[in-house]
């Protein structure tokens, strides 16, 4: 009996316990997508893309890392149903960290559940506005939604922070989202 009182109590503790505050890295987001601007060459670009997805890879505490860790792992195994669990329970237990909502958001992209992720990577970048990660997904979503005008302004607002990205190519001419005229 004691036993299963230890027990009960070590496996309910996450239930109970509460997310710290999460970490502000805007300056350091910011930092870096002014080296991404001023980056010489598609590489040295690629570097600080890097860079920055490190910071938002970084959980406030251990059980939201193991939460993260967990649903990336699911999702580069393609057990899409696990990975939206994941992400689904550090959104429920960090709901001010913008990674859990990119995260799932991504995952109903490659579902293509576009609406569902819509409201996702929305959530995602009201926590943090200058996620380029969620703002290219958003507005790949939005192109996949068929809200093209909308794509292109989301795409140029992602391209700034980071001129960088392979979705780049998305505006040139003849590409889904070339400016009119110059679209397919």
């Amino acid at each position: 009996m004691k036993l299963k009182l230890i027990a009960l109590c070590f496996f309910a503790a996450p239930a109970f316990a509460q997310c710290p505050p999460v970490s502000d890295i805007t300056g350091q987001i910011e930092q870096l997508a002014a080296e991404a601007r001023t980056a010489e060459n598609e590489m040295a670009g690629r570097a600080v893309s890097d860079q920055m997805w490190q910071l938002w890879l970084i959980a406030p505490d251990e059980p939201a890392q193991e939460m993260l860790d967990a649903g990336m792992r699911a999702r580069t195994s393609y057990d899409y149903h696990a990975a939206i669990e994941a992400f689904s329970r550090l959104i429920d237990y960090c709901p001010a960290y913008a990674e859990g909502y990119n995260q799932r958001g991504f995952i109903q992209f490659l579902r293509q559940d576009y609406e569902a992720a819509l409201v996702d990577l929305d959530a995602a970048l009201a926590r943090s506005s200058n996620h380029v990660g969620a703002q290219s997904g958003r507005a790949l979503t939005l192109m996949n939604l068929g809200r093209i005008d909308e794509a292109r302004v989301q795409l140029r607002e992602a391209l700034e922070n980071n001129p960088w990205l392979s979705e780049r190519a998305l505006l040139n001419e003849g590409a889904p989202l070339a400016p009119v005229g110059q679209d397919i």
